[in-house]
């Protein structure tokens, strides 16, 4: 069926998503998350928001000081919206890291750290919400921690979990797409505090090793894990495709492609972005499944089939920017497909925010808003994302697409 994509339907999916960022989904955080008594926020939240569980992830609580952040810097200077920020970072400057700076998985409620800092995406997400803080407020300990972090990071790279790996050194050495992933995204996030050196070093590594190592040339599928030279391991982990990662990898390269106007580039990550779709996609019930093995094999993981929110929120980012890009008609016509599936299965209409875990036929598997790892950020963040990119099209030049 053919779709036609006018000027005004830019419009109106712009006014959907940015409506449901700032009347349904921020107000749910707003007023049940703020722990008013210990700082920090409650992430564990149950469908009404009632709080089921009062202890503090450090990357969820980063993610919220960086969600109020960019939306302060980037959409509207609300006090409200800083204040919120600055109430968890706050928190996290006081209980969030070690001694030698390095940022605990888990706290209490007071603040006392329970699980210690093996995970290093606790300081990725620290970076980016302090880097974000920092735009927002000048305040320089913001900017000191976000630099340091990184440059933690960055220390850590090559062994990132350090004396908490499980695994036996030099028998199976393996590498995993999660830190160039992330790192690709966190150093243009920190591009007002790091110097263009940096910058470009960094990210030209990133893609380097994303499409030099991670990227199968013949499937263009992104494998999870592989070996350092990378060629693919046949194990569970060596075969593991996780679609939501690939897809949200390839929206990060592309901006690095923007930045650089690299259309090549660009194009290329279009591509994979678009073969991970395809096989990622259910096409008996719709949705896009959480993991895959690459020779067909049953995965390892007994979730796989499940349909989560942030695997479908990014790729509605990736989709829109493959298509705001490059134009190409294959980008909005999925994006069309995604949208509908994403809207009509994950959206709570009774009490507000969105559903995070679907079974295989979309049905609710878990009622919760908020746990260990959902909480306020790839669902605000896709919506002002795509909202963005609506209100970019809707103001060119061509005045209809069809697909």
């Amino acid at each position: 069926m053919q779709a036609i994509w006018s000027k005004q339907k830019f419009c109106e999916y712009a006014n959907l998503y940015q409506k449901t960022l700032l009347n349904d989904v921020l107000p749910f955080w707003q007023r049940f998350s703020i722990d008013m008594d210990y700082g920090g926020y409650f992430t564990c939240l149950d469908r009404q928001g009632k709080i089921y569980d009062t202890d503090k992830f450090i990357w969820l609580q980063c993610r919220q000081v960086w969600t109020f952040s960019m939306l302060y810097n980037k959409f509207e200077k609300r006090d409200e919206w800083l204040n919120i920020a600055k109430h968890g970072a706050d928190f996290l400057k006081k209980y969030g890291m070690d001694a030698g700076g390095n940022w605990y998985f888990s706290l209490n409620r007071q603040g006392q750290p329970l699980v210690a800092p093996y995970n290093i995406f606790s300081d990725c997400f620290a970076a980016m919400a302090f880097g974000q803080y920092f735009i927002a407020t000048n305040e320089e300990y913001a900017c000191d921690i976000a630099l340091n972090t990184y440059r933690n990071i960055l220390s850590r790279k090559a062994n990132p979990k350090g004396v908490f790996s499980k695994a036996v050194h030099g028998t199976r050495p393996m590498i995993s797409l999660s830190l160039p992933m992330i790192l690709a995204n966190l150093t243009l996030e920190l591009k007002s505090i790091l110097s263009d050196q940096e910058i470009n070093e960094t990210v030209e590594t990133c893609v380097a090793d994303i499409l030099g190592l991670f990227l199968d040339k013949n499937s263009k599928l992104l494998y999870e894990n592989v070996a350092p030279d990378g060629s693919h391991l046949n194990t569970f982990e060596g075969r593991l495709i996780n679609p939501g990662h690939g897809i949200e990898a390839m929206w990060f390269l592309m901006d690095i492609g923007k930045r650089r106007e690299d259309y090549r580039l660009i194009n290329e990550c279009v591509d994979i972005m678009l073969h991970i779709l395809e096989f990622g996609w259910d096409n008996k019930y719709g949705g896009i499944f959480y993991f895959g093995d690459a020779k067909g094999n049953p995965p390892q993981q007994l979730e796989w089939d499940q349909k989560l929110w942030w695997v479908h929120l990014e790729t509605l980012v990736a989709l829109l920017k493959g298509y705001s890009f490059t134009k190409r008609d294959e980008c909005l016509s999925w994006f069309e497909r995604t949208h509908e599936y994403t809207w009509s299965h994950f959206p709570d209409p009774q009490n507000g925010e969105w559903f995070g875990y679907l079974n295989r036929q979309g049905e609710v598997l878990l009622s919760l808003k908020g746990g260990k790892w959902k909480g306020c950020f790839h669902l605000p963040r896709a919506l002002l994302l795509c909202s963005e990119e609506f209100n970019l099209l809707s103001k060119q030049d061509d005045t209809r697409f069809t697909i």
